[in-house]
C-alpha cells in the first residue's frame, strides 16, 4: 500500500481533480472529461471524494426546493427536488436501498441474500420500502424547509454529506462480502486510507461555518455514526461484511435519519422556548 501519495505524480492536484470526477463519474450521471480514466486504484482513491458527492447533489436538490417554494407549495418543490437528485444520481442509492429491502426481506442464507440483490427484478420488501422511504423523506424534507426556510435548504445539504461520510466509514473499518466479490456488481471503491478518511470527513468543516447559529443541529453527526454503527452489524451479522447495495441502502437510511434528528431538535427546542414563555 502506498497510502493516498500518487507515485510519480508530477501534478498532485491534477490527481485529486481526476480523483473527484472520478468520484463524480460512478455515483451520478453528470457527464465527465475523457481525461478522467478509469483504475481500480482511482476508484478506491476516489472514495475520499464521496461526501463531496453530497455537496453536488444535495446543493442541486436544495436550490431547486428553494427556488421552487417561492411559487409552489412546499411540499411540491420537496417533490421536485427530490426528482432533480434522482436525475442527477440515476437513482443509484434508492436501487441500493430497494435490493437489500428485497434481499433482506426474503433471503434467510448469505447466499440466498445476495442472489435475490443480484436480481434485476423488484419485489413487494423493494416496493413498499421504496414507498415507504419516499414517503418519509417527502414529509421530513417539507416539515424541514416549512420551519426553516434556510437552515432547512442547508440541512438538506447536511444531511446528503453526512450520510456519505459516514457509508465511507463503513468502507473503512469493514470488509466487502467475500460471497460478493466474485460477482459481476457495479463497481464501488472497496478500500480507504487513515489519510483519505479524514479527507472525506472534512467534507463536513464548512457546516461549522453555515449552521453556526444551529449548533444542537450537530447531535445529528453522532446519531448517524450510531445508525452506521447498526448497520454495518446488520450487513455483517447477515453477509459476513457490505456490499455496494448495502452502502446505497445505508446512505439513504442515514439520510432520512438525519432529517428526523433536525426535526426532533427543532421540535424539542420549540417547546422549551414555549414552556420558557409560559
Amino acid at each position: 500500500m502506498n497510502g493516498d501519495k500518487p507515485e510519480n505524480k508530477p501534478n498532485a492536484l491534477f490527481y485529486e481533480v481526476k480523483l473527484f470526477f472520478t468520484a463524480l463519474m460512478f455515483y451520478t450521471r453528470i457527464p465527465c472529461p475523457a481525461w478522467t480514466g478509469y483504475s481500480d486504484e482511482q476508484l478506491n482513491r476516489s472514495t475520499r471524494y464521496f461526501p463531496a458527492i453530497g455537496w453536488v447533489v444535495g446543493g442541486a436538490v436544495a436550490a431547486v426546493c428553494g427556488l421552487i417554494a417561492w411559487i409552489l407549495p412546499p411540499a411540491l418543490a420537496v417533490c421536485v427536488g427530490l426528482a432533480v437528485g434522482i436525475l442527477l444520481t440515476g437513482a443509484f442509492h434508492e436501487d441500493g436501498f430497494g435490493d437489500v429491502c428485497d434481499g433482506f426481506g426474503g433471503g434467510y442464507t448469505p447466499e440466498r441474500v445476495l442472489e435475490i440483490m443480484k436480481d434485476s427484478r423488484v419485489g413487494a420488501y423493494a416496493t413498499i420500502g421504496i414507498a415507504t422511504l419516499f414517503s418519509v423523506k417527502i414529509a421530513a424534507m417539507t416539515a424541514l424547509i416549512t420551519l426553516e426556510p434556510w437552515y432547512g435548504l442547508v440541512g438538506v445539504v447536511f444531511a446528503h454529506v453526512l450520510s456519505r461520510a459516514s457509508v465511507v466509514t463503513i468502507i473503512f473499518t469493514d470488509e466487502y462480502a467475500r460471497e460478493d466479490l466474485t460477482s459481476k456488481v457495479k463497481p464501488i471503491g472497496r478500500q480507504i486510507s487513515v489519510g483519505g478518511l479524514i479527507t472525506a470527513c472534512s467534507w463536513l468543516l464548512p457546516f461549522v461555518f453555515l449552521l453556526w447559529q444551529r449548533p444542537w443541529w450537530f447531535i445529528a453527526i453522532p446519531a448517524a455514526l450510531l445508525m452506521r454503527l447498526r448497520l454495518g452489524g446488520w450487513f455483517k451479522r447477515r453477509l459476513g461484511g457490505y456490499t455496494g447495495d448495502c452502502l446505497g441502502a445505508a446512505q439513504q437510511v442515514m439520510e432520512v435519519g438525519t432529517f428526523l434528528v433536525i426535526l426532533v431538535i427543532i421540535g424539542i427546542m420549540n417547546a422549551v422556548a414555549a414552556g420558557g414563555a409560559v
